[in-house]
């Protein structure tokens, strides 16, 4: 989904959908959903807030993002 341009990364840490549908807006929860849990996991492990923890990932997903694909870091989306 995110090669097809549907969704992309943000600086919260999750991803959103660029081209909204059902479908791709059940994908975009269903992933949220498991970073969320995930976060939660690394946040507790390391006693931080889960908010620290979704903006260093954030910044991570973006920085890894390919060019070409979408990311969205304030200032809407923007083709990398």
């Amino acid at each position: 989904a995110k090669a097809d341009g549907l969704v992309g990364e943000t600086n919260s840490g999750y991803i959103a959908a660029v081209q909204s549908s059902a479908e791709v807006d059940a994908l975009v929860q269903e992933i949220n959903t498991q970073r969320k849990a995930h976060y939660q996991k690394i946040a507790e492990k390391n006693g931080i807030t889960l908010q620290a923890v979704e903006a260093r990932a954030g910044l991570k997903a973006i920085e890894k993002t390919p060019p070409g694909e979408y990311v969205k870091t304030g200032a809407g989306w923007q083709k990398k």
